[in-house]
């Protein structure tokens, strides 16, 4: 009667089948349990209600240092899949957050294996049929260990984090092939997953006509029949499509076990000769599919989702220089302002025709504020910023824990439940904990305001035990500890900006890869005195002989100022 649970399971078919108790069945056994043994059923469900309260992963933040990046780094060592890329066994997940986190863990350290672990596993997710050859973007898991055979399901949240981790990759290694898959994923999302007004839907399924994978797989005659005998053996070949087939008597487009190279050179082109021509054939083939039937697509906008692919847009914008991206980024942004924002600024979890609803959790709260974040990185419009410092005054009134520390998943004018989780797991996808640490962390730093430090600090108390017992399955809360070990670094950039000199000062700092530095531009004027308001310390910090001045800061410690880009990147 007091709704506390004394039994579970996750399936219970209408009579027991193949060993498996019915629902019918546990309905006798609970009335006869609750008529004769009323006293252990009372028992059991206060055992299980105990279990599942949060608590009991606090420890002094000073149990996570650098030994904690550390052990993630080698539990992620000993599970990397040398030969395929990857971690663990089949099935495989991207999960992206783990990559960046090596990343960020390789610049620390200066251990090339970490680096090295990354481009394997991109790379490998990139020549196998996870990624979608025909038309871009990548599917949600791997059912085999070398990435051929995918769950053919499309998520929105899979393609915004891995394009992250491609354009955090190209910053690092400076290789077109990661620039070039961040932008393809950017086109798939721009094409076939945003609404009209500016949202991006959920997901594509797997299906279509009754069928997993109908729609993205081939049979020789197939490509034949578009290409013509010639050029459609020559894409077979490239991309393993065979009689036998891969899937199912038909193929799944992919590039293991062949060498584009070898193929270029016996055709005596040059290398990019040769992609514009392997393009022109995938145009006629990605027309020629579709025509075919659809796959279902999840047309509902999540809120947190859509603030993932914010951030991925925004900095996509920037590293690239792609005007296109930035622009869906703030038209994103201004469709959840419109659509999914309530007049008393309570964010909404999902819209669908027309309706939104849902009071929004964690997750959206803390996506979002990433998404605006970057947004400020990339278009230095100061109602990012000040979006992001409301969403997040907002979020900890609704989800803040006084007496544990860390964020509860939904807020305290939802329905309460018998437990109010907090998650800071990063499965998946990463954590609305973990992405929250690592704003707050942000704003601190862009900011200067110190409250913001303290309630990471509380966060970092709060999982501290959780995190490390097992580091590696908290990869995004480790890029969060990784910036609050520091250094960090305040880099402000006055100028005027239209200017040529500004663009090249922007564009240095864009093409290097330093996560823990945080990018502020202090423009003159009006637009100059706003965000002084915002982060009150660039006062100070102006144009030098009338040009672009670069500053680069340390704890708010800055080096001489320089007005030359080269200067300036050794500064870097």
């Amino acid at each position: 009667p007091d709704k506390k649970p004394f039994f579970a399971g996750t399936y219970f078919p209408k009579t027991a089948w193949q060993g498996r108790a019915g629902l019918i069945d546990i309905l006798t056994q609970v009335t006869e349990l609750w008529a004769n043994q009323r006293e252990q059923v009372i028992e059991a469900g206060e055992s299980i209600a105990g279990a599942i309260q949060p608590g009991g992963g606090a420890a002094a933040v000073s149990a996570l240092n650098e030994s904690t990046l550390k052990q993630g780094y080698l539990e992620l060592r000993e599970r990397f899949d040398r030969k395929y890329g990857g971690f663990g066994r089949a099935p495989k997940f991207p999960t992206p957050h783990i990559l960046t986190f090596l990343l960020r863990y390789w610049k620390r350290s200066g251990e090339e294996e970490a680096l090295s672990m990354v481009e394997k596993t991109l790379e490998s997710m990139y020549r196998g049929g996870i990624y979608d050859h025909i038309g871009k973007g990548f599917s949600r898991y791997s059912t085999d260990a070398k990435w051929l055979v995918p769950h053919f399901e499309k998520m929105l949240y899979d393609n915004a984090l891995l394009a992250i981790a491609y354009l955090e990759a190209y910053q690092v290694a400076g290789k077109e092939l990661y620039a070039d898959l961040a932008k393809q994923i950017f086109t798939y999302v721009l094409r076939d997953m945003t609404s009209p007004e500016g949202g991006f839907y959920s997901a594509e399924d797997a299906d279509s006509e009754g069928e997993e994978g109908k729609f993205y797989v081939w049979s020789p005659q197939e490509i034949l029949e578009v290409l013509g005998e010639q050029d459609g053996k020559t894409f077979c070949r490239l991309y393993g499509i065979t009689p036998q087939g891969n899937f199912e008597g038909r193929s799944i487009p992919n590039l293991l076990g062949v060498k584009p190279a070898e193929i270029a050179a016996e055709l005596k082109m040059e290398q990019g000769e040769f992609a514009a021509y392997v393009e022109g054939l995938r145009s006629k083939l990605f027309a020629a599919r579709e025509l075919r039937v659809h796959p279902h697509k999840d047309d509902k906008i999540l809120t947190s989702w859509n603030g993932l692919m914010i951030a991925a847009l925004a900095r996509g914008g920037a590293v690239l220089g792609e005007a296109a991206f930035t622009a869906a980024a703030v038209k994103a942004v201004d469709f959840i302002y419109s659509k999914l924002m309530r007049s008393d600024g309570r964010l909404l979890a999902r819209y669908r025709d027309g309706e939104a609803a849902y009071p929004g959790y964690l997750d959206d709260y803390a996506f979002m504020i990433w998404g605006l974040l970057e947004l400020y990185a990339t278009t230095f419009a100061a109602e990012y910023l000040r979006q992001a410092l409301a969403l997040t005054e907002e979020a900890v009134k609704l989800f803040w824990d006084p007496a544990g520390g860390g964020f509860f998943f939904y807020g305290d004018d939802a329905e309460q439940l018998i437990a109010r989780p907090r998650e800071v797991y990063d499965g998946a996808m990463p954590s609305g904990n973990s992405v929250f640490l690592f704003n707050l962390l942000r704003l601190a730093r862009l900011t200067g305001d110190e409250k913001f430090t303290k309630l990471a600090e509380k966060q970092l108390n709060a999982f501290a035990g959780e995190v490390a017992n097992y580091p590696p399955g908290y990869a995004f809360f480790l890029q969060g500890l990784d910036f609050y070990l520091g250094p960090t670094r305040e880099v402000i950039i006055a100028g005027r900006p239209d200017a040529a000199d500004t663009r090249g000062m922007l564009a240095a700092v864009r093409s290097r890869y330093n996560p823990n530095t945080v990018l502020i531009f202090h423009p003159e004027g009006d637009a100059g005195r706003e965000i002084e308001t915002l982060i009150p310390f660039v006062s100070e910090q102006g144009l030098i002989n009338d040009r672009a001045t670069a500053y680069v800061c340390q704890n708010y410690a800055c080096q001489r100022p320089v007005n030359e880009v080269e200067e300036f990147l050794e500064l870097l």
